[in-house]
């Protein structure tokens, strides 16, 4: 019997079809089959989904909400994204 601990992993939901996949919690298991089946049991006894993701919480990288101003500050001055950036020629009604 193995003494490690099992991996972390991370697991999304999809609700209902359209919506997004949203973060609903952790677990641990053994392998992603383990994992996608304890989450459908932990996560979805109510039948509230119908998509489930689960990835090892090693395989994901994220920036750090304290760093979140230096991280997203190169984005503020590139005005042309903005589309207040350009001109709307004369008769055109959509774009």
């Amino acid at each position: 019997m193995s003494t490690q601990p099992e991996p972390l992993w991370e697991v999304f939901v999809r609700p209902r079809r359209g919506l997004s996949h949203t973060h609903v919690g952790s677990l641990h298991a053994p392998d992603a089959t383990i994992a996608l089946r304890h989450a459908r049991d932990l996560y979805t006894r109510r039948q509230e989904g119908v998509s489930i993701w689960v990835t090892p919480a090693a395989q994901i990288t994220a920036s750090s909400p304290d760093e979140k101003d230096a991280f997203f500050e190169p984005a503020a001055d590139k005005v042309y994204r903005h589309p207040t950036f350009y001109d709307v020629p004369d008769g055109v009604a959509h774009l």
